[in-house]
C-alpha cells in the first residue's frame, strides 16, 4: 500500500512539473536570431566576406522565428557603399522566417557594400534582432553604379552590361588581343587603315544632361604619320576624340544642347603647354595642367592611358582626366556675358544624314555611312591614309552620370 501510494505522489509530481515546463514555454517570447544571409549561395554570414557578389544580388536573411513584416522596412535595413557612405535604394519583404533585400538599381563592380539590420526589426513575439552588419564586395574591378554600357572587347564587340542592347552593326578587321594587363583580358586592336567598330543608336550614349565617358588607349606610332580619329559619333555634331599626329596634344569636341532646336559645338583642347584663364589662356578654361612636350607624348604615344571626360550640365562644367588626374576643365558660365554658350544644358546630338548619322564608331571620326569629309584625305574613311586610330581600346564606358574624381581614382587604381 505504502508502495502504491508513492508512485502515486511521484506520478503526480511529475505531471505537475510538466505542466509547469509546457507553460513556461508556450508563454516565454523567443528571440530573434539570424539562422543564414545568402546572396544566392554566396554566404554573407561567415568569418570571411566575401567578394565574388553579383551587382543584382537578391540577400535573403533566413532567421529562427517569423519576421514582423510591418517591421520590415528601409528604416530598419540599410545597403550602403562603403567608399562614400551613400545608401543605396533596395526594396525590402519579409515572409515567414525570411527576410529578402534586393537593391532597385545594379549595384557598381568591384565596390564594398555595408547591409545593416538594426533593432527596430521584430519578430512576431515583438523581440529585437541584436544590430547586425555585414559586408560583401561585387565582382569585377571597380566601377561605380549607374553603368549605362561597357566594351570589355572580350573577343566581341557587344555591350558586357546587357544594358545598352543594340549589338554592333558594323565591325571591320578588328582583332582581340591581349590588353594593358592580365586582369583586363584582352582589347580591341585596329590597324589604323581599316579597322572600325560601330555601334547603333549612338545618339543613346550621350544625349543626357550628364555624361562621363571613361576609356583606355594605347596608340600605335609604327608607320602611322597622321593623326588618330580615336573614336567619334558624327564627328563635332555629337562627339569625338582626337589625338594630334604629333602626340602632343589631343581634343574632345562635343555638341551641346542651347534650346530644343538648337545646339552648339565646343572643343576640349588639350595641348602641351596649355593655359588657363589664369594665365593667358580663354577666360572659359578655369584649370589647365601644364605638359611638357616631352610629359604629353609619353601620355600619348605608345604607352597605355585612361582617359575620362565628365560634364555636368547643372553645373555647366567640363571636366578631363588622364590616369584620374585633372588635365583641364572649363565652365560655361565664364564665357563672355551674352555669349549663348552661357546657357547650354546637356550634351546631345545634332547630325542628320546623309552628312552624318547616328551610330557611334570606334576607330574612326563616325561610321562608314556617314559622307562627312568623304573627299578629304585625312577624313574620309575609305583612304588609308586618313586619321584612322591604329592601336588598342579597352573597357569604354559611358554614364549619364558625373563621376566624382574620387571615383575616378578608384576606377583607375582598381583598372591598371
Amino acid at each position: 500500500m505504502k508502495t502504491t501510494r508513492t508512485l502515486l505522489v511521484w506520478l503526480l509530481a511529475i505531471m505537475i512539473s510538466s505542466t509547469g515546463f509546457i507553460a513556461c514555454s508556450d508563454d516565454s517570447p523567443k528571440d530573434l536570431n539570424i539562422e543564414s544571409i545568402l546572396a544566392g549561395d554566396i554566404d554573407l554570414n561567415g568569418a570571411t566576406s566575401p567578394v565574388n557578389v553579383p551587382v543584382k544580388p537578391t540577400i535573403v536573411f533566413t532567421f529562427n522565428t517569423d519576421v514582423d513584416a510591418a517591421t520590415a522596412t528601409t528604416s530598419n535595413v540599410k545597403l550602403t557603399q562603403d567608399y562614400d557612405n551613400t545608401d543605396v535604394a533596395i526594396q525590402v519583404t519579409a515572409s515567414g522566417k525570411t527576410l529578402s533585400v534586393t537593391p532597385v538599381d545594379n549595384l557598381g563592380s568591384g565596390t564594398l557594400y555595408k547591409i545593416s539590420v538594426s533593432a527596430g526589426l521584430l519578430n512576431d513575439d515583438k523581440q529585437p534582432l541584436a544590430a547586425t552588419t555585414r559586408t560583401f564586395t561585387t565582382a569585377g574591378t571597380f566601377s561605380p553604379a549607374g553603368i549605362l554600357a561597357h566594351w570589355k572587347f572580350e573577343d566581341s564587340a557587344n555591350d558586357a552590361t546587357g544594358m545598352f542592347n543594340p549589338s554592333a552593326s558594323g565591325v571591320v578587321d578588328i582583332s582581340y588581343t591581349d590588353g594593358r594587363n592580365a586582369n583586363a583580358g584582352k582589347a580591341a586592336t585596329f590597324n589604323g587603315t581599316t579597322s572600325i567598330i560601330e555601334i547603333p543608336n549612338g545618339d543613346d550614349l550621350i544625349k543626357s544632361q550628364n555624361l562621363t565617358l571613361s576609356f583606355w588607349m594605347k596608340t600605335n606610332s609604327t608607320d602611322k604619320t597622321s593623326g588618330h580619329f580615336v573614336m567619334g559619333l558624327g564627328a563635332f555634331y555629337g562627339l569625338q576624340y582626337e589625338v594630334f599626329g604629333g602626340y602632343d596634344g589631343a581634343k574632345f569636341a562635343v555638341r551641346y544642347n542651347l534650346s530644343d532646336t538648337s545646339s552648339t559645338a565646343e572643343d576640349m583642347w588639350f595641348p602641351s603647354e596649355a593655359t588657363d584663364a589664369s594665365n593667358g589662356g580663354w577666360q572659359g578654361w578655369d584649370f589647365a595642367k601644364s605638359l611638357t612636350v616631352e610629359q604629353m607624348t609619353a601620355l600619348l604615344k605608345d604607352n597605355w592611358v585612361h582617359v575620362t571626360l565628365t560634364y555636368d550640365g547643372t553645373k555647366r562644367k567640363g571636366t578631363l582626366y588622364y590616369n584620374a588626374e585633372k588635365m583641364k576643365s572649363f565652365d560655361f558660365d565664364l564665357w563672355p556675358d551674352g555669349d549663348a554658350k552661357r546657357v547650354v544644358s546637356g550634351v546631345t546630338f545634332a547630325g542628320e544624314a546623309p552628312e552624318v548619322v547616328n551610330e557611334f564608331a570606334f576607330g574612326f571620326v563616325q561610321s562608314r555611312a556617314g559622307t562627312l569629309w568623304d573627299a578629304e584625305g585625312w577624313g574620309g574613311y575609305d583612304f588609308p591614309s586618313a586619321n584612322h586610330f591604329k592601336g588598342q581600346l579597352d573597357d569604354i564606358k559611358f554614364y549619364h552620370k558625373v563621376l566624382t574624381a574620387n571615383e575616378i581614382k578608384l576606377m583607375y587604381d582598381s583598372e591598371k
